[in-house]
Order: C-alpha cells, then structure tokens, then sequence
C-alpha cells in the first residue's frame, strides 16, 4: 500500500484581495435586481494533479518557479487544504518547507526540539536522548539557548534540518530551504539525506533547483508545470525533459530581449557575440566535438595597450565550461580608439549536446576590468547520433577515447 496517495488535487486561489468601489457597486446592484455578481478570477496552483509514492521511495520535484512545487508540499504536509481532490498520508512527516517552519522563533533553539518531538508524538526520553546528537549537527552549541528570532536565516534551517532528519518520521519533506545555508553545511545534510535513504530506508520528497543534485540523489522525479504533472518517471529521464523546457525558453527569451549579465566601465562599448562555422558563416549551433568559432566585435572609446581577453563558456544555469585568457599570448599590442574584432577558437568543444552560452571580458594591462557579460549569446551543441540524451548525468565534457577489449 503506497505511503501517499493524491487523488485529483486542486487547488485554487483567489487573485486579489481588495475590491474596487465600481466592483463593489456593480455586485450590490447585481444582488439586489437578483443578477450573478462579477466573479474574481480564480488561479490554479495545481490542477486535478493524482500520484501515489511507495515507502522508501525518493522523490524529487522539480519545475520552474510557480510551478505547484511549494503548494504541493504543503498539502502533503496537512499545512493548506485542498480545493478539491484527496491527500492520504499513512506515516508521520518531518516538514522542512521553508526557513523557520515548525520553529517557534519565541521558544530557544532547545525548547524548539522538545516542541518539534512532541508534536511528532515522540517520548521525552527520547528527544532527551537524541538532543546532544541534534544540537551536534546544526553547529548552534553557543546559540542552542538564545530565542530563534535572534538566529539568522541560515541558522534557523541549520536548527529545522537538525530537527527534521534526527527525529524518527517516516516521511521527510525538503523544499530548497538548503541553498540557505553555507556550502560545508550543505555537503553535511546532502551525506545526512543519503544515509537515512541507503541506510535507514525513508521516504524522501526533495525540491530543489539544483538539478543535478536532485537527478543524483532521487530514484525518481516528478516534472511540474503551470500545476500539473508534466513528466513523472525516472529521474535522469525526467532531468532531460526539464533541460529541453528550460534551454527552450531561455532560446525563446534571447531573441526577445537581452538575458545578459553585462558590467562596464563605459570605455568597452557595443560588445556583439557570433558563433562561426567552418564556412565562417553565422550560426548558432554545432555539432559535438567540432570546432567552436566565436567572434567578437566591440568598440573601444580610447586606446587600449596590451589588453588582456578573457573568452569562455557556461552552461544556462551558470556552471562555468571553458574560461581561456589571451595573456598566454605574451604579445604586446595597441588598439586605437575605433571598432576592433578578435576571434577565439577551439578545435574540438568538448561537451555533451546541450544549450551553452558565452561570456567575455575585456580587462587592461593594470588588471581592471573593463567589461564583462555572461550569457552574450547562446548556442546549441548538437548530437552526432539522435538518441542521445539532451544531458548526460555523469558527465558534462564529451572526449574522444580508444577502446581496447581483451
């Protein structure tokens, strides 16, 4: 018998709040001539969403912002009620939906435990026995004492996850409140989450915009957008299908409006970004393991000596691929003020097929940065065969091997 079950799950909210006085004039007319009244518009957050989720599974959430994620959390954990539609949990959760759930930031960080036990109806004896261990692991001896409302927010989720995974649920609820905390404190709760899924057996419910993280860690992963399921099977699987939406959109996007991360001192103007093919015609794809071309056009407001060019690629999520300098160079050159190009080439990208972008800086011969933009432009990495997967979950660089089978 699965330890969830969500029947048709719908929930609606109402879009505003406050009536204006025509709105109000209009509705008591309508009620007194006996008419329907104007009816706000109502939003679904999620819409007629059904699942079921076996003990000991661990699943992951993943969608883009106001994509259900948090409401669906929060119905899982008995925080919001349905619209319409069913929850059936058969088990205790330990919620961690946001910074400061289930904190009581008037009680100290101890009185805090003791609360959280008691509300998942475990003994005193056994908080008491679990209190060292608790108060061990979120860092906070010093502060163990002190009221919650004076704990920064990181603070406050190293308590809550303390709290969440030390004590004996059957059902633990993450929802990306660890991007809070330091990058040490993460590494310790990812090792925490790992060993209560291999060694203990818990049912785990993960969101997180870490995507790779959430492909690594969960058997499976559910792919929600605008409140309904989108994908819902194996995670590497359902990853690729959020890879596909995400690079898409983020395309749709560039050929808009700008989607740069641009800083400039004002003496490097109108930086422009092409992608090459071996024709050296504009494009803005290529296929895995070619040569990559990139253009650069700019403008410079006043000479420039021996400036330093700093050309490099990222995936859309800002993971940092390639980053190479000109200064290996060793020459000394001048620009004039006036228009100038350079090129930048490498003889074989070596990533898996994918939606990349590129990011230059233009810094002088002082070491000061003069420009600098990510997300330039995009470009698509297309692979040699067509099954092959949009991302790869253990890997991101594409090389060339020998095989050699005795």
């Amino acid at each position: 018998m699965p330890i969830i079950e969500v029947k048709h799950l719908t929930k609606e909210y109402q879009l505003g709040s406050v009536s204006s006085i025509k709105e109000t004039a209009l509705n008591t007319l309508a009620k007194i001539q006996g008419k329907p009244i104007i009816e706000r518009k109502r939003f679904k957050a999620l819409d007629d969403v059904s699942f079921s989720i076996e003990e000991g599974e661990v699943i992951g959430i993943i969608g883009h912002n106001g994509a259900g994620k948090s409401t669906l959390l929060k119905h899982l954990a008995s925080i919001s009620n349905p619209t319409k539609g069913e929850v059936i949990v058969r088990g205790s959760i330990a919620p961690l939906i946001e910074v400061g759930a289930g904190v009581n930031p008037e009680l100290t960080g101890r009185e805090n435990i003791y609360l959280n036990g008691a509300i998942l109806g475990i003994p005193k004896k056994i908080i008491n026995q679990k209190l060292d261990e608790i108060i061990e692991f979120s860092e906070l001896e010093k502060f163990i004492d002190t009221p919650v409302k004076r704990y920064s927010s990181g603070m406050t989720v190293k308590l809550g996850f303390s709290i969440a995974t030390s004590m004996d649920a059957d059902i633990l609820i993450i929802d990306e409140v660890l991007a809070v905390g330091d990058l040490a404190f993460q590494r310790k709760c990812f090792d925490r989450m790992e060993d209560m899924i291999k060694r203990q057996g818990k049912t785990v419910l993960l969101v997180s915009h870490n995507i790779r993280q959430v492909e690594r860690m969960c058997n499976r992963v559910m792919l929600l957008d605008q409140g309904t399921i989108f994908h819902d099977g194996d995670s590497h699987e359902t990853c690729d299908k959020f890879y596909q939406k995400s690079n898409q959109t983020i395309s749709n996007q560039s050929k808009k409006t700008s989607t740069s991360r641009i800083t400039s001192s004002g003496e490097a103007e109108n930086v422009e970004v092409e992608l090459l093919n071996d024709q050296n015609q504009i494009t803005n794809s290529i296929t895995e393991g070619e040569t990559l071309k990139i253009k650069i056009k700019f403008h410079l407001n006043k000479p420039l000596q021996n400036p330093e060019f700093h050309v490099g690629t990222h995936t859309t999520d800002f993971v940092y691929l390639t980053g190479e300098s000109s200064a290996v160079l060793g020459e000394a050159i001048e620009l004039n003020a006036g228009n100038h190009e350079i090129e930048h080439h490498i003889p074989a990208f070596p990533v898996v097929p994918g939606t990349y972008a590129i990011r230059v800086a233009i810094i002088n011969q002082q070491g000061r940065v003069l420009f600098h933009g990510e997300s330039l432009a995009f470009f698509n990495v297309l692979a040699k065969s067509t099954d092959a997967p949009l991302q790869d979950e253990l890997r991101l660089i594409s090389v060339p091997v020998e095989w050699k089978l005795k």
